[in-house]
């Protein structure tokens, strides 16, 4: 089987054009035609216009909500499969439902390990994946998972930044790991925020573990969804004499009141990746970092069976 770039083919879910689009640009090919039909009761049909017989078939789709977004990623996956391409992998750069990856209550499921499940059955041959909430959902598939860390794009910036008595931020014990390794990489010290949480996405306390004054914080996560965590941790460490607090997280979920309390919150700076489109999500305190030169090196490296090692940091 040859592995030269016209076995290469890259398409896309809809919704996650924007980025596929990118991926193809850097990787120096033109992005695959799909036909997208919806029947009047919302149901929704696709079908690949160009054939992709004995092809790698990269289909870029973030799964985010609606559900829409992972039923049509299945469907391209059963269309790719039924029309004999060789090789099918999921980009995945945000990865849905990777929040529910353990029964942690009574009777409750366990998403990512359905989602797991649906795409296996789908007909994927492998899965890349953007900073998994949870590293234990590799697990979850017999297939390969290559799990890839926005801290190769984020690093570089937080450095080009040239902040003075830099230390590095976990927002809960659950993001200290990540936070660590980011603290050891940049060799800044480590604090942990602690959070009492009754409800979801309602944060009631929140302390900080270790000392912040005079410090210029980076507050590390994977994701932001409402916000609540982040702007009440940036308040706490101003509040104990912080020089200045920014963040760090690799999908910009930005869910209901999100945005209002980003603008009204003294953060200076929220990074995030081009994981999820911003639509009308907009602040001018967010700045968006492409991850499509990484997606396409691994791609590159995928499709000629070399190590994609060589694009992490952490």
């Amino acid at each position: 089987m040859a592995t030269h770039k016209n076995s290469l083919m890259i398409f896309s879910g809809r919704e996650s054009e924007y980025m596929a689009h990118e991926i193809a640009k850097e990787y120096g090919i033109e992005l695959g035609k799909i036909e997208f039909r919806r029947f009047s009761d919302g149901e929704f049909e696709v079908a690949y216009d160009e054939s992709v017989r004995g092809a790698h078939v990269f289909i870029i789709q973030s799964t985010f909500p609606p559900s829409d977004n992972l039923m049509e990623l299945l469907l391209l996956i059963d269309a790719a499969k039924r029309a004999s391409a060789y090789k099918i992998i999921a980009v995945m750069p945000y990865f849905g439902f990777a929040r529910q990856d353990r029964k942690d209550k009574p009777r409750c499921s366990i998403g990512s390990k359905l989602v797991a499940n649906l795409l296996s059955s789908a007909g994927v041959d492998r899965i890349v994946a953007l900073d998994l909430h949870a590293d234990q959902i590799q697990g979850f598939f017999d297939i390969p998972v290559d799990h890839l860390y926005a801290s190769s794009v984020f690093v570089p910036y937080i450095k080009s930044l040239k902040l003075e008595n830099l230390i590095i931020a976990a927002p809960d014990m659950g993001g200290a790991k990540r936070a660590n390794s980011y603290a050891r990489f940049l060799n800044t010290e480590l604090v942990v925020s602690h959070k009492v949480r009754k409800i979801d996405n309602e944060v009631d306390e929140i302390t900080v573990i270790g000392e912040v004054k005079d410090k210029n914080i980076i507050i590390v996560d994977d994701m932001i969804d409402t916000a609540g965590t982040i702007t009440k941790a940036a308040k706490i460490m101003l509040d104990k004499g912080a020089r200045s607090v920014r963040v760090v997280a690799t999908h910009g979920v930005l869910s209901g009141p999100a945005i209002k309390r980003i603008n009204e919150s003294p953060i200076s700076e929220i990074i995030i990746s081009n994981s999820i489109p911003l639509g009308d999500k907009k602040s001018d305190k967010i700045k968006v970092l492409s991850m499509a030169k990484v997606f396409a090196e691994v791609i590159n490296s995928i499709v000629e069976n070399r190590s994609i090692s060589r694009t992490f940091i952490l």
